[in-house]
């Protein structure tokens, strides 16, 4: 009887799922692994809604392979040792996993493959699972990545993807093999009170509900700020319940503007791969433009906390914080803003605003979470570096009655429309009885300070 382990990392699914389907054609049996690194928590990656969401997407895993006659074996400690010492109990010749692309991920593989071919076991490492495309796919003739977005889309737009496999009818798991109890949410503490559920089942109906009710409006008004018509796929493309080479071509088979826009969004979520699979240090370095004199944690500390608890005086970037602590989620849009007034407008180093967005954010990883911070910051991927989001224009623009303002920052929910972005603005009177705080700088002093500190770099 032949064996094989599939090691689950950020691929928590079964439909369109390479490495299950590669071990279950190589071996009679296969052993469906996820090891809890305490890597993770010490490196401070394990916050409390991500561990949420990730112990529903576990639960999920599990059920859909004991339908399937399985079953999944959770291990706890050092990644290579833990899967080392499953494949020797079990006699496996082959371990399949997914490729991953954060300097993590790379030492990760490299460590299982030196405590594997010691026993000559196999390590099988397959591509474009976590993303649509594979990041060394697509690359330009003079470079190993691209720096620029809009060339790479195109390039990208161009390539075939793999066919996509349902999950498996059976899977038959050797019964000597043993693991831990699932994690449960039940038992952790400090999740954002509206968290959403986590799991395969569940991301896969919220897909296909989404796509009959919102994806052909998606181009006009994914950054309608009140109307929240994003998809909210994140978290689930974040942990792999959801197959992105799946969205894509389920999104081009249903075809519109808005369905080009959303593909749009899953290429910058591969792009962000290929750069950090080609500079994994870009996750705590600046990425492309150098810039030594951000203001410290110690240097600004008040603004700081002031932006965590949404009461920097600016309504639209106190109502994306607060949202991000009750949801552990935050509005695409609302995220730029909050981390260009983070660090053009009070000019604080981008990798404290990622650290903040990490501890919080269900969707958070170091891929998206760090690049989209450094193009946000002028120090990474953006051909624009020195653009500022102003916050009352954004505002404006994108929540023009206040609507997403007054559903976070309720001390403005009797303002006027016209004052709900500046209430700064009202009458003497009427802002004396607002229990909100007055800016904490004007944008034209933050714009010139961060305009100067530009040109001494």
């Amino acid at each position: 009887m032949t064996v094989a382990v599939v090691l689950f990392t950020s691929d928590l699914r079964l439909h369109d799922h390479p490495p299950l389907r590669a071990a279950l054609a190589a071996a009679d049996e296969v052993v469906p692994l996820f090891v809890r690194d305490p890597g993770v928590h010490e490196a401070g990656f394990d916050a409390p809604n991500r561990n949420a969401f990730l112990a529903d997407c576990l639960a999920d895993l599990d059920a859909s392979l004991r339908r399937r006659g399985g079953r999944l074996v959770v291990r706890s400690g050092p990644v290579a040792q833990e899967v080392d010492a499953v494949a020797a109990e079990c006699g496996a010749a082959e371990v399949h996993m997914a490729a991953g692309v954060t300097g993590y991920a790379q030492r990760r593989e490299e460590q299982l493959r030196d405590h594997l071919g010691e026993r000559g076991v196999a390590l099988r490492v397959h591509d474009a699972v976590i993303t649509a495309v594979a990041p060394a796919r697509v690359t330009p003739a003079d470079s190993d990545h691209y720096a620029v977005f809009s060339p790479y889309f195109r390039r990208w737009s161009g390539e075939r993807l793999r066919d996509t496999r349902p999950a498996p009818r059976t899977v038959r798991v050797p019964d000597t093999v043993t693991g831990e109890p699932l994690p449960s949410r039940d038992t952790l503490s400090g999740i954002s009170p509206c968290l959403p559920a986590g799991g395969e089942k569940t991301g896969r109906e919220w897909f296909s509900r989404w796509t009959r009710t919102g994806l052909s409006t998606y181009e006009e008004r994914h950054d309608d700020l009140a109307g929240d018509a994003t998809s909210r796929l994140s978290p689930y493309l974040h942990f792999g319940a959801l197959s992105p080479v799946e969205l894509v071509q389920r999104a081009r088979a249903h075809g519109g503007p808005g369905a080009e826009a959303f593909v749009r969004q899953l290429c910058w979520r591969d792009f962000h791969h290929q750069v950090l699979s080609a500079r994994p240090e870009a996750s705590v370095r600046d990425y492309r433009t150098r810039h030594d004199r951000w203001r410290s944690e110690n240097e600004a500390s008040e603004d700081i906390a002031a932006w965590r608890e949404g009461r920097t005086g600016y309504p639209v970037v106190d109502a994306g914080m607060r949202q991000l602590r009750h949801e552990g989620w935050m509005h695409n849009r609302a995220r730029l803003l909050v981390a260009s007034f983070l660090t053009k407008t009070l000019y604080v180093d981008w990798r404290i605003g990622a650290r903040y967005f990490l501890d919080l954010l269900v969707d958070g990883d170091i891929v998206n979470n760090q690049l989209n911070w450094q193009w946000v910051a002028g120090t990474g991927t953006d051909t624009r570096p020195h653009r500022v989001l102003n916050p009352v224009l954004q505002g404006k623009r994108y929540d023009p009655n206040g609507t997403y303002v007054r559903r976070w920052v309720p001390e403005l929910h009797d303002v006027d429309d016209r004052y709900v972005h500046e209430p700064w603005r009202l009458p003497e009177d009427r802002r004396a009885r607002l229990d909100y705080p007055e800016p904490l700088i004007d944008l034209a002093d933050g714009l010139a300070r961060f305009k100067h500190a530009r040109g001494r770099d």
